[in-house]
């Protein structure tokens, strides 16, 4: 009998060109993508070894009959094996991260050993095929079985396909279903013309679906710099903690890069990316390197010591102190850099990514260039950040935060004549939370915003209460952050919840700090002007603290101006300094607006606020801020 098997060289040069690309893209050596070369493996033994065999037995005279054999057993080994392998392959991508994969395939792999037995005993009891000794080839009676064990496999891969379809992506389910079927049609093509080899053309059509669709490097690789993307590192990461491989992870994050774009353009920019990442390619080697983010890379070293992680660092931190080069552009971009070890830093993946990133946060407040490492008294940290925000959402959700209220005495008549709200937290899981603590928390996560409307709603309805018993109560300070005023509608919903709330315009006073001031100039004083329109009173918190000068408050239209009390306490003793705030004061005054001393909490503190004529006084030494009902009881009888 002679065979066409043009097919099948066709067929082997195609896996050649799979396993040429395949190789480059760098896959995380996950039991998915082993499989995948499993597969290759496979079809290329099940290929090769047809061709070989095919050869041998056209050509009987040149060959050696006892290597004729052993080269057909190969190939009959290796034909049905294709079939498992892709079934393998199919479980793996399935049950990908559930753990169960292995033992499916275990118990699914009987059928496969059977069949292997039976080409083992095979040149005893001759049922598959049999090579007598002048060469001449005949089929066996259970021939049959090579392709029934084909076709099961074939079978159960889109059984498994449709049965998982649910946890599955459409798009991957159609691809895991449509292969095995390609396959099957293939080998029945190849039943119907037996002479036409074709066993292995099938393979590499299945083959090569499975690499363009779910293996190719492009689902793996970023565009821009070539590099494994975020996709591949958080694998590699799981793959290497799964396996307790101690590695030190190393995230360089690119300060301020917007400004680059924003200053070359957009493909400049890219190209300078480029270069860096080039730059990064050459310093990583042999660890791995990943595109971590837009402007951010993670470098994965395996078993390096303090000391060569020491040298990289270093080198890094050296290299990107100088000026980057593309055509005639060139510029310095600083980078922040924070790092992590396993499992010294963290023992699971979500810790390891929320101590690099807490890492590189912290690394990015810094002025200085350096790096950050993340160890257990930092992770403590990020976990205690973590469970701060959780809090502070649930108190949003259910609007349970606590504001209390410290009243503030006028230095003119002795009464207490208006208050300021402070957000607190006195009871969460963790105990007591202070707001030197939780609000930069809120800040930055933007729950700010939220929050401070519902300071200001629980606010009107104090004020509504309070006034009710005490009508010479002038109304409350509601503290203002920064965030506030990249909200578009802020004048919108602040109008809208003092009206909806029916609380007099005029006894709501909103604090802002010098640093929003001096951010937000334009923002601020639109808003500050149409507020005074309805009678809301603006006040500038924390004068004092460098941020702002007279001339930035004269521009805008304040009613109140609060002394800082780092002001306060340096005049108690310098000369200089208390003559200072006599002179603000008078110049404030003179500008037509209240000057609030706060941190009064002496009596010496006391005379000398009073001596300056100052108007409002806000201290210790007076009252301290108090749950809503105490500081009604403290209000109500004054």
């Amino acid at each position: 009998m002679h065979w066409n098997i043009a097919a099948e060289c066709i067929s082997l040069v195609y896996l050649l060109i799979i396993w040429f690309y395949s190789r480059k893209s760098s896959l995380v050596p996950s039991l998915k993508n082993r499989l995948f070369y499993f597969c290759f493996a496979a079809t290329f033994c099940a290929i090769g070894f047809n061709i070989l065999s095919t050869a041998m037995l056209s050509y009987p005279e040149h060959s050696i009959n006892l290597l004729t054999w052993l080269v057909t057993t190969i190939y009959f080994i290796a034909t049905p094996l294709m079939g498992m392998a892709y079934f393998f392959y199919t479980i793996a991508t399935v049950f990908e991260g559930q753990g169960n994969a292995l033992k499916i395939m275990k118990w699914t792999s009987i059928p496969g050993i059977f069949y292997l037995v039976l080409v083992l005993i095979n040149p005893f009891c001759k049922e598959l095929f049999h090579i007598d000794a002048s060469g001449a080839y005949f089929q066996g009676p259970l021939i049959i079985t090579t392709y029934l064990i084909f076709y099961i496999y074939c079978l159960a891969a889109i059984t498994v396909a449709f049965v998982r379809r649910k946890q599955v992506d459409p798009i991957i389910r159609k691809i895991l279903a449509t292969f095995p079927i390609i396959a099957v049609l293939v080998i029945i093509v190849q039943q119907l013309y037996p002479t036409v080899i074709l066993s292995g053309s099938a393979a590499t059509c299945a083959l090569l679906i499975i690499y363009l669709y779910l293996q190719n490097k492009q689902n793996s690789t970023d565009y821009l710099t070539g590099l494994p993307n975020r996709q591949e590192f958080l694998k590699m990461l799981e793959l290497q903690t799964r396996k307790s491989r101690n590695f030190t992870l190393i995230v360089l994050s690119l300060r301020d890069f917007r400004r680059v774009n924003d200053t070359y353009g957009q493909h400049t920019g890219d190209r300078f990316l480029r270069e860096i990442g080039n730059f990064l390619i050459k310093r990583a080697q042999p660890h791995c390197l990943y595109r971590y983010g837009g402007d951010e890379f993670a470098l994965l070293c395996q078993g390096t010591s303090d000391q060569d992680i020491k040298k990289i660092v270093e080198s890094l931190t050296a290299r990107m102190q100088e000026p980057w080069s593309v055509d005639e552009n060139s510029c310095v971009i600083p980078a922040a850099i924070g790092i992590v070890r396993y499992p010294q830093s963290a023992k699971v993946v979500e810790d390891l990514i929320n101590g690099i990133e807490y890492a590189v946060a912290k690394a990015k407040d810094s002025k200085r260039a350096g790096a950050y490492y993340c160890g257990q008294e930092m992770l403590k940290a990020v976990r205690r950040r973590s469970q701060i925000i959780t809090i502070l959402e649930k108190n949003l959700e259910a609007n349970t935060f606590s504001v209390f209220y410290q009243p503030i005495i006028s230095n003119h008549t002795g009464q207490y004549v208006v208050a300021e709200s402070l957000l607190r937290i006195p009871n969460s899981p963790l105990g007591p939370l202070y707001p030197n603590e939780f609000i930069p928390i809120a800040e930055d996560t933007g729950i700010i915003v939220d929050i401070t409307y519902q300071v200001l709603q629980k606010t009107c309805r104090f004020i509504n209460r309070i006034s009710e018993v005490n009508p010479n109560f002038e109304g409350v300070h509601v503290n203002f952050s920064g965030h506030m005023f990249s909200q578009i509608d802020l004048a919108d919903r602040v109008e809208g919840i003092i009206t909806s709330s029916g609380t007099p315009f005029n006894k709501i006073k909103i604090e802002i700090t010098e640093s929003i001031l001096l951010e937000n100039t334009k923002c601020v004083s639109e808003f500050a002007e149409r507020m005074q329109k309805k009678g809301v009173r603006m006040e500038l918190d924390d004068f004092g603290t460098g941020y702002s000068n007279i001339v930035s408050v004269m521009t805008m239209p304040l009613d109140t101006v609060k002394l800082d009390k780092s002001l306060i306490w340096a005049a108690m003793n310098s000369k200089k300094s208390a003559m200072m705030v006599r002179s603000i004061t008078r110049i404030f005054h003179e500008m037509g607006m209240q000057v609030l001393a706060e941190g009064v909490e002496t009596e010496e503190q006391e005379r000398f606020v009073s001596q300056c004529g100052i108007d409002l006084i806000q201290g210790f030494l007076f009252a301290k801020p108090m749950a809503e009902d105490e500081a009604f009881a403290w209000l109500r009888k004054l």
